[in-house]
């Protein structure tokens, strides 16, 4: 349910402001990035979006202070448990990392992932 709303207000928020062609990516890594934080959740998750130069960022904010699983190697991601949303935002996005992030009184960390428009 969550990341279904974020699909949708994120497509609208593209839409809106003429960023239609990123919309298809852009739904996937801020589906991945979400359900992420939301799976490893101890409390509140949110979505952030922004755009500056030509820069789609799309980040989760989620209260997990814990860094997520690196991706592996594709072939290893097929039989795994973990991983696989991870793996897909390393392969679609031109940039991503992590950083630890407080908001409300909570610890956590914010996971982000960069979209050049060409």
């Amino acid at each position: 349910m969550k990341t279904a709303l974020c699909r949708r207000t994120l497509r609208l928020i593209l839409t809106m402001h003429g960023l239609i062609r990123l919309t298809d990516t852009a739904e996937l890594l801020a589906t991945e990035l979400v359900a992420n934080s939301v799976r490893h959740r101890k409390g509140p998750a949110a979505l952030r979006v922004r755009w500056s130069d030509g820069v789609l960022r799309i980040g989760a904010w989620g209260t997990d202070p814990e860094p997520p699983e690196p991706p592996g190697r594709w072939e290893q991601l097929t039989e795994a448990e973990e991983g696989r949303g991870m793996a897909l935002v390393r392969a679609c996005a031109d940039l991503w990392g992590r950083q630890p992030h407080a908001r409300e009184g909570s610890r956590g960390k914010y996971v982000w992932c960069d979209l050049v428009a060409i």
